[in-house]
């Protein structure tokens, strides 16, 4: 962790800051929001969904990172956010964090490389479960790393 810390902040990828609690709940319930619109989604609109899931979990990795007083800056903010994730969360948590990944770079593609790529319907729904999975873990994670704090 502290490497990551000290290599991040001398790319300017990140920054040190005090952030108050109340942020990573709003981060943490806007996460659970995004949910409830993807699962909304998801016989509608595959890619409106897909996108609304790897918000979920994107929203839930900044939580994650202010609750250790870090914000991502810069121009490859959600990239970061997977970085810190893989760095702070443990192996059990790599396929979820690999396939964040794998939805940040095929959202990227989708939002300003390729509009119209094929997002299927079984990737939706994979993304969908990933993101409620990712989202609750990461909660938990958080809410146990900070017992003092009271999340809902």
């Amino acid at each position: 962790m502290k490497n990551f810390v000290r290599e991040y902040k001398q790319k300017g990828l990140i920054k040190e800051e005090k952030i108050g609690f109340d942020q990573i709940i709003k981060h943490l319930n806007r996460a659970k929001k995004d949910l409830r619109v993807a699962k909304a989604n998801l016989k509608i609109d595959s890619e409106a969904a897909y996108n609304y899931a790897y918000l979920s979990m994107l929203r839930a990795g900044r939580g994650l990172m202010f609750s250790y007083g870090i914000r991502p800056v810069d121009g490859e903010q959600h990239k970061t956010v997977v970085a810190f994730c893989e760095v702070v969360l443990s192996p059990k948590f790599s396929d979820l964090v690999k396939h964040f990944d794998r939805m940040r770079k095929k959202r990227n593609r989708f939002t300003y490389d390729e509009p119209g790529l094929l997002v299927t319907e079984s990737e939706t729904k994979r993304a969908f479960e990933d993101a409620m999975k990712f989202t609750g873990e990461v909660s938990k994670f958080i809410a146990d790393t900070n017992p003092q704090k009271e999340l809902l």
